[in-house]
């Protein structure tokens, strides 16, 4: 039947299933192109991305490990940036939906704001905020900030009136329908909104140190791939992918704690 659930171990069987033909799906496609030319490092097999793993957790020359600095870096860049988008997106929604001056004023440039592709304007942050950490936050936070301000807006706007109009029936203050009400019933969804801007916010990131970088994930990917060093970039794409299922399992784990009445509604 359409949108019947299935059993939490048939759902893990076939999760584990689809890894399993992705896993050899690449290894029929290496092993195929290494009988065309054995010395291929475009797909590199199982021994060549071992040599790869190996390259970037040994210590080098300089005394370091690439894996280190490069996520230390990165690291701070993305948790920065997106930490600064994530409470001014929350903010500027709230006042948007609680407030409608705040609203005719706000919505029209975060309407703008949210059709500018960040990858295309990075020039323009290169020239206001030069290339140092600054950079990256702005990059990050203006880049997130306008979906999420959005998806705070419409969630309050959503919420029935009468809720609002019991709540101050009751005796309760502005601050208190704002704090008691409209943010337990926005929680959930912002939480889903923050799960979906992790992707574009390690898409801007990533394209930042690609071309500015001098360390991190996006600088070590663009100058191995311009060596062909495949097995280096191929596990660094792994490990931003792992990084991003860890941070939206994480949010998924603290909607289900803090917003149990959410989950319930979806089933």
């Amino acid at each position: 039947m359409i949108c019947r659930p299935i059993s939490r171990s048939w759902a893990v069987m076939l999760g584990v299933l689809s890894v399993l033909i992705l896993l050899a799906g690449y290894t029929f496609v290496s092993h195929r192109q290494h009988q065309i030319n054995p010395e291929d490092t475009t797909i590199p097999n199982w021994s060549q991305l071992s040599e790869g793993v190996k390259k970037f957790t040994q210590i080098n020359r300089k005394g370091e490990r690439w894996i280190v600095e490069d996520s230390i870096a990165t690291g701070r860049r993305f948790f920065y940036g997106i930490g600064l988008g994530l409470v001014c997106g929350f903010l500027t929604g709230v006042l948007m939906g609680c407030f409608s001056p705040v609203e005719a004023f706000l919505q029209p440039p975060i309407a703008l704001l949210a059709k500018v592709p960040q990858t295309a304007a990075l020039a323009v942050y290169f020239v206001a905020f030069g290339t140092g950490m600054s950079m990256y936050v702005a990059m990050i936070s203006l880049g997130i900030i306008p979906a999420l301000a959005v998806t705070v807006y419409l969630a309050i706007k959503d919420l029935p009136s009468e809720m609002i109009d019991k709540a101050y029936t009751l005796g309760a203050s502005h601050f208190e329908v704002v704090l008691e009400v409209i943010l337990k019933q926005v929680l959930p969804k912002f939480i889903d909104a923050v799960r979906l801007a992790i992707g574009p916010a390690i898409v801007f990131l990533i394209a930042a140190e690609m071309v500015v970088g001098d360390v991190g994930f996006g600088y070590r990917i663009r100058l191995q791939f311009k060596l062909t060093n495949m097995n280096v970039v191929y596990p660094y794409l792994v490990m931003l992918a792992s990084f991003g299922f860890a941070l939206d399992y994480g949010l998924r784990f603290l909607q289900a704690k803090f917003c149990p009445w959410y989950q319930r509604d979806l089933k």
